[in-house]
């Protein structure tokens, strides 16, 4: 089973990764942040893009019946580069944005189970000013708005959105494994 786990910088994914891959056995694919070049503003668009490309690129090549979490698709970047245009910073234009649709339409053909984790108004996880707070909302609400996009999420990728505390999370998201 090929499961993504998305949601805005700050939101629990790592943790939920986490915990699901030692409960179950499943690779742990981090977040591609982590392989893009360290040179690139983190919050800036061509990070974006790269870290789609990698994201997508994953999930392409996994062979069939992997059992796989990955922190991250495809899905996020296009959410973070909708998000950044909203905000009057500087993005992509409409040619790259459309190719970039395409690339996270086929990667995410290869996704057996979407897991959006959305902030929650009370309660969730707070964030510091220099980690972009503007940013991570104006994401969570794209992101929210693309898991209904039937061109982006397929037919065959079951989405799931998940909330509450880490453990109430992971026995939702193993709930929703089981029924897979």
């Amino acid at each position: 089973m090929r499961i993504v786990v998305s949601g805005t910088h700050a939101s629990g994914k790592s943790t939920l990764v986490s915990d699901l891959a030692a409960a179950l056995g499943f690779e742990q694919l981090p977040d591609p942040f982590e392989l893009v070049d360290d040179d690139l503003d983190p919050a800036g668009a061509e990070s974006f893009g790269q870290q789609l490309v990698v994201a997508a690129d994953r999930l392409v090549e996994l062979p069939a019946g992997a059992d796989v979490v990955a922190e991250r698709g495809p899905l996020d970047f296009i959410a973070y580069l909708e998000a950044l245009a909203d905000l009057g910073r500087p993005s992509v234009g409409p040619g790259v944005m459309a190719r970039l649709r395409v690339t996270t339409a086929d990667a995410m053909a290869h996704v057996d189970l979407l897991v959006v984790l959305p902030l929650e108004a009370s309660g969730g996880i707070r964030v510091p000013d220099d980690e972009d707070p503007q940013l991570r909302e104006a994401m969570d609400t794209r992101l929210l708005d693309l898991v209904d996009d039937d061109v982006l999420i397929g037919p065959g990728t079951r989405v799931v959105e998940i909330s509450g505390s880490s453990d109430r999370r992971l026995s939702a998201l193993l709930q929703a494994v089981a029924r897979a």
